[in-house]
């Protein structure tokens, strides 16, 4: 495993936006003080590293969801789980209209630049999905392969008005318990059957302690006001997604979930006849990625890539 090797990384981004990348070296890769090389020999041919993967996390969330996964897939290569701005460890942006996919698209291409990583497999939870998506479709070159945590083209509007009205508030606790009762209220009916352990692992991604006796969530509530904004543009999901046909792609979606249609999975096989789906029991928007059918269905189509 990766243990301790773990490298953070910050670049500058449009705007002047810092962006974080925790990234965990696969085997034979440098870990802290050593520089991280080039790779161009990404591929299938003899001797070739495997492509690394990029986490990108949902709307409000951040890099902190894909620790356990990240720990898990750097055993066998290079995991990179960057911030998206306004979240986690990126700076917030004083200019909220940039909340919007064009220019997470960009940035996540500055951070691939700025590591000299050409080529990566994407694995985008919600929104993250959505931004790899976008990513293939522009620089289809620099994506090997992605994968679509409860995710597609169509957004279920029951989903989409239940997250929305959450949105633009500073929900704050005083202590861990509020925290971790908070978490399970939003996204207890989502993810049955998670301890108390787990739960507390959850709210520790979401949230951050700002101070003492005062913890909040860990994403600008600006991101809310971008999402709600009419003005702001709206590309077309469908036509991105067609231009990855041929690209290897897996769905993931939670058998409950009320962001991702079963409709819209079986549309999107008929849009990418070599699409893989997988529906995950038990789980609504979105799997954590850390249960055993998540698991054994990342690592069969990583394999593989």
């Amino acid at each position: 495993m990766s243990g301790t090797r773990e490298v953070d990384h910050r670049i500058v981004a449009d705007g002047g936006v810092s962006i974080f990348c925790r990234d965990y070296p696969g085997p034979g890769q440098p870990g802290p003080g050593q520089s991280v090389p080039e790779q161009p020999d990404i591929g299938n041919g003899p001797g070739a590293a495997p492509v690394p993967v990029l986490c990108l996390p949902g709307l409000t969330r951040n890099s902190r969801d894909f620790e356990p996964l990240a720990q898990h897939l750097a055993q066998r290569r290079r995991v990179l789980t960057p911030d998206l701005r306004g979240r986690g460890r990126s700076g917030r942006d004083p200019e909220w209209r940039r909340y919007r996919l064009d220019v997470y698209v960009a940035d996540m291409v500055a951070l691939l630049d700025a590591l000299a990583i050409p080529q990566v497999v994407v694995v985008g939870t919600s929104l993250g999905g959505l931004v790899g998506m976008f990513l293939a479709a522009a620089h289809r070159t620099r994506v090997a392969g992605l994968v679509m945590n409860d995710i597609g083209p169509e957004l279920d509007p029951r989903g989409m008005q239940r997250i929305a009205s959450g949105m633009g508030r500073v929900r704050t606790a005083a202590t861990w318990e509020e925290a971790v009762a908070d978490a399970r209220a939003a996204n207890g009916f989502a993810l049955p059957g998670l301890d108390e352990a787990a739960w507390l692992r959850f709210a520790r991604a979401v949230y951050r302690e700002e101070a003492p006796g005062r913890i909040v969530r860990d994403v600008d509530p600006a991101v809310g006001r971008a999402l709600a904004d009419p003005s702001l543009p709206v590309p077309d999901f469908w036509a991105a997604f067609a231009t990855l046909r041929g690209l290897p792609m897996l769905c993931l979606r939670g058998e409950t979930s009320d962001v991702l249609s079963a409709d819209t999975v079986h549309r999107m096989s008929e849009a990418a006849p070599g699409l893989q789906t997988v529906t995950i029991p038990d789980r609504g928007h979105a799997p954590t990625l850390d249960e055993p059918p998540s698991r054994e269905a990342l690592d069969r189509f990583l394999g593989a890539v």
